[in-house]
């Protein structure tokens, strides 16, 4: 054998063993939230490296099939990822996750904007590292384009918070007065994905009757479908994003 076949049966060995053991980080962040109103299309964002293992882990594993969105609010967020919304019992839901949580991976960088997925967790009084649900998480719809006010105003909530100097870039001031988005949450839960297709299904969901919505049903379940919405989350390995 010359040295050349050598050297190319060496190079297709190599190739071999490399596809057939791929990292995590060459894997598709691309992911499919199907529904009964359509598909949602996230990515998830390597920059939060502990949200994005295990929000692709529960995905695999087929953990959120069967939950549902179960909190919803018009002009602000559709909330879902509890393993309690399988069951028949509607007043446990929220209340569920997979038996632990995850440290924050809160950055300035990353915002509420529409369309953000982001961890839900429990309040400051009783979370006060603002550790993220284990699976649980929110699509902010956003109402409105903000105005410059208001970002003024959320940059003094968020620094008087921080105890130190916040402020918006001009990129994220752009985002917000023109698609709008939740940015009073902003440094107080991680971001760690966004919607990059399905917009439309995003606000049907957010528009689903509620008992706050319609005065039926039991006005506990204020924010809860009176229809229940499944989710299915599926990784996509051939994903293209059409812009």
């Amino acid at each position: 054998m010359n040295r050349l076949t050598s050297l190319l049966l060496t190079l297709l060995i190599t190739s071999t063993i490399t596809s057939g053991c791929a990292p995590q980080d060459s894997m598709s962040n691309y992911f499919a939230i199907d529904t009964n109103h359509g598909r949602m299309v996230v990515i998830i964002y390597d920059e939060t490296p502990g949200h994005r293992d295990n929000f692709s882990k529960l995905a695999d594993e087929e953990f959120y099939n069967g939950t549902t969105f179960h909190r919803v609010i018009q002009g602000f967020m559709i909330q879902g990822g509890d393993p309690n919304s399988k069951d028949d019992d509607p007043y446990n839901d929220g209340m569920g996750d997979p038996g632990y949580t995850l440290e924050a991976e809160i950055k300035p960088e990353l915002i509420n904007r529409r369309g953000a997925l982001v961890s839900a967790r429990q309040g400051d009084q009783v979370n006060p590292e603002r550790r993220s649900s284990g699976s649980q998480f929110y699509v902010v719809q956003g109402g409105q384009p903000l105005t410059e006010a208001m970002l003024d105003q959320s940059e003094q909530q968020i620094s008087q918070a921080l105890g130190s100097s916040f402020a918006y870039t001009d990129a994220q001031r752009n985002t917000y007065t023109t698609v709008g988005g939740a940015p009073w949450l902003d440094m107080q839960y991680t971001v760690f994905g966004e919607l990059v297709e399905g917009f439309e299904v995003l606000d049907a969901i957010a528009l689903a009757p509620t008992p706050g919505t319609t005065g039926q049903g039991d006005p506990r379940l204020r924010d809860m479908p009176l229809e229940k919405i499944e989710m299915t989350v599926t990784r996509l390995t051939d994903y293209t994003p059409s812009n």
